[in-house]
């Protein structure tokens, strides 16, 4: 099957997970369904006990579902384990390396395991650790430690890159390297799924995305498309003198809600440039400058907060 003329290459259907047995167990993950294609970054976010972590490790085959099933490159990630490990590639929150190796003894013994894989320099020079060969992994930084299992996921060339959490600990500048660096990789045809809390990471490197919810896909689409419902927002100071009823009626500008503290105004809208636009030639008219003026779409980061704080009786989704 494909999606938009491209290949499924991660095929999720009805999928759940169960911890414990009998009536009194826990269930993760609550019949979700997704899938995503070659070539394209899938972000899949969560609250905290959401089913993310769960899900993913059913996905590079860790474990097998309780229900549903899945197909990683047409097989199942953990009966036939054997075709689809090599072909992918995985970097964990936490690699677990010998402190006492070097990078370079690191990658080298990484890539004695790995079918196929390329020469380790290449992939450390790939990740920036190429002057950091000789240095032991105990004495690496956290954003380097990140890098090394960045560099030891892509030793295989791998179809598929499962990246979980990959710029945690890297500094503003090494979190632009490795954005950069998994475009490439999608670019040239490599499926990555990745899991992230930075929610600007995700809304910027994704081509589409889930978030769960209580083991369930509360939303699911590109960014674009899961912060659409979402009102955008506009906030501004009033001038002394001046007060909220003062302003043109807000329901005939797109305001669906409001908050007032101080001068300052904050107005929820379903049409930011509607609602801007009146606003401004309201100023315009009675000749008034409005500071600290501030207007915005939606953000994937409130479409998130929306999903994890607010909505009740979420049910599932499915991502094309």
């Amino acid at each position: 099957m494909d999606i938009d003329g491209h290949e499924r290459v991660i095929e999720v259907t009805g999928l759940t997970r169960v911890y414990g047995g009998g009536s009194g167990g826990f269930e993760a993950v609550r019949g979700i369904s997704f899938s995503v294609a070659r070539g394209e970054i899938f972000a899949l976010l969560g609250t905290n006990g959401a089913g993310k972590t769960s899900t993913v490790e059913l996905l590079e085959g860790l474990a097998a579902p309780t229900g549903g099933e899945i197909r990683v490159l047409g097989h199942d990630p953990y009966r036939e384990r054997a075709a689809v490990r090599p072909r992918t590639g995985v970097m964990l929150q936490e690699g677990g390396f010998p402190a006492e190796l070097t990078v370079a003894e690191t990658a080298r013994m990484w890539a004695g395991c790995t079918s196929g894989a390329r020469p380790a320099a290449e992939a450390l020079a790939r990740v920036g650790l190429g002057d950091r060969l000789g240095v032991r992994v105990k004495q690496l930084s956290g954003g380097e430690r990140r890098r090394l299992d960045l560099a030891l996921a892509l030793l295989g060339d791998p179809e598929v890159l499962f990246l979980d959490e990959p710029t945690t600990g890297l500094d503003a500048e090494g979190r632009r390297d490795t954005w950069e660096l998994v475009r490439a990789l999608r670019d040239a045809g490599t499926t990555v799924l990745l899991t992230t809390h930075y929610l600007e990471e995700a809304e910027g490197l994704a081509d589409r995305l889930a978030i769960l919810h209580t083991g369930r896909i509360a939303a699911a689409g590109t960014p674009a498309e899961v912060t659409a419902g979402r009102p955008g927002r506009m906030s501004f100071h009033l001038p002394e003198g001046y007060h909220l009823g003062d302003l043109p009626p807000l329901a005939a500008l797109g305001v669906c809600g409001h908050e007032h503290e101080g001068r300052t105004v904050r107005l929820h809208t379903t049409d930011p440039q509607r609602t801007a636009a009146g606003v401004l030639a309201w100023a315009d008219r009675t000749g008034l400058r409005l500071p600290a003026l501030d207007v915005r779409s939606a953000s994937l980061e409130e479409a998130f907060l929306g999903i994890a704080g607010h909505d009740s009786g979420l049910g599932q989704g499915v991502a094309a």
